[in-house]
């Protein structure tokens, strides 16, 4: 379908003959703005704590120098001494400890994956809806320079008219009183529409010039989406829904490491050492070397119930976070409803629009000709004028819905 047949594109003497389209700016965005290197940053302090998770997979190795000096020496420790010692343990078992809190890590990695493309879904969305209301501003300014330029001609119509005596004062200050506030709207949709390439430019994160933009993208109407396919996606892809289901997976796995406090816990240790009567090991008298294996087995009887407090308080974390993922399953539902709704509804109501602007169009040709034989008064032709604009204004406002709602259903699936 053809949009905005009353809207013409302005030329720019001297511009670029390459136009950027809103893939590449959502591009540029995703890779200039320092709001996604925050996330990344927390994705990448998440891959520190996997590796710390993993470390209770590996030996723990130990190395040491103890001095001594007693008050006077012992049968078995002289009076100064060293201790030279080095240590390798390694943990057998300690309740699958080790196991959920790696199986957590890796929860906690995928939610700060799934937050970093959620941010990455509503920059890209924002930068579409940033762009759709430069387009919005563009059209609004175009009906507001015809509306000027009309009332314009109908102002030094009706001059010319009040020098023969054909109108009253009166009937030229109406139309200069509405050819002024035409020129009024005029320059503030001219302001509107260089605030708007700054909202752009700041969306994307580098400065964005007007005659860079080509509009393509809004060529043709989106078609009418499945709401049952979108609804599907939504709950299955959504980054928001993944990102509770992973910390969910990541309490439960908390939960069972917790439960490790409730088993015993076996260390295989290799340690050697060597004792010295001198303060530096190896330049005294005697000498003694040991090398020891251990198993130690060690179970926790009592430590002030906290094991079940650490146990209950992850369980109710889990179902908190259930709580929260069934309140955004409906929120999201509800709100992709309401925007299909809106989105049929605005489709519709294209027909519609470009229906009133014929009208429009038409009542202000008959007004125009009828006024011209003396037949409509000057407040006919001024509302002939003002209706055509409205109708232009609420075109603009119909379209902008229809690519709104599109670029909000697409966020709703992730499909940007």
């Amino acid at each position: 379908m053809k949009l905005f047949k009353f809207v013409v594109i302005f030329l720019f003497a001297g511009s670029s003959a390459y136009a950027i389209d809103l893939a590449e700016m959502q591009t540029k965005a995703l890779g200039d703005r320092q709001v996604i290197q925050q996330y990344v940053t927390s994705l990448e302090q998440s891959e520190k704590d996997l590796i710390r998770a993993r470390g209770g997979y590996y030996p723990s190795v130990d190395i040491g120098y103890n001095v001594n000096s007693l008050d006077e020496a012992s049968t078995t420790e002289h009076e100064n001494n060293s201790l030279m010692y080095g240590k390798i343990s390694y943990n057998v078992f300690s309740g699958f400890r080790d196991k959920y809190n790696v199986q957590a890590a890796e929860m906690l990695q995928a939610v700060e994956e799934y937050r970093l493309q959620g941010i990455q879904q509503d920059i890209q969305l924002n930068v579409a809806l940033a762009y759709l209301k430069v387009y919005e501003r563009l059209a609004n300014r175009k009906v507001a320079a015809s509306a000027f330029e009309t009332l314009g001609k109908v102002y030094r119509d009706g001059e010319s008219r009040y020098q023969v005596g054909l109108i009253g004062k009166n009937e030229l200050l109406k139309f200069r009183v509405d050819y002024d506030n035409a020129d009024i709207t005029l320059k503030a949709a001219d302001a509107g529409l260089k605030k708007s390439v700054n909202d752009l430019s700041r969306q994307v994160g580098s400065s964005i010039g007007f005659e860079e933009l080509g509009f393509e993208d809004f060529d043709e109407l989106p078609s009418l989406i499945n709401k049952i396919e979108y609804t599907g996606r939504m709950l299955e892809g959504r980054s928001e829904i993944k990102v509770l289901e992973s910390v969910i997976g990541a309490n439960m796995a908390s939960s069972e490491a917790e439960m490790s406090g409730y088993y015993p816990r076996v260390d295989a240790v290799g340690s050697y050492q060597k004792y010295d009567d001198d303060y530096i090991n190896g330049y005294g008298d005697v000498e003694e070397d040991e090398l020891r294996a251990q198993l130690v087995l060690s179970m926790n009887l009592f430590q002030g119930f906290t094991t079940e407090a650490s146990v209950a308080k992850a369980k109710l974390e889990t179902r908190a976070a259930q709580y929260e993922l069934d309140e955004l399953k409906d929120s999201l539902v509800t709100n992709l409803d309401n925007l299909y709704i809106d989105f049929e509804v605005s489709l519709d109501n294209i027909g519609v629009a470009n229906r009133s602007i014929e009208q429009a169009e038409e009542n202000l040709r008959i007004t125009q000709l009828k006024y011209d034989e003396g037949l409509q008064r000057e407040s006919d032709l001024l509302d002939a004028i003002t209706s055509l604009s409205r109708a232009q204004y609420n075109q603009v406002a119909v379209i902008r819905t229809v690519f709104s709602n599109n670029f909000q259903l697409t966020r709703m699936v992730d499909g940007f």
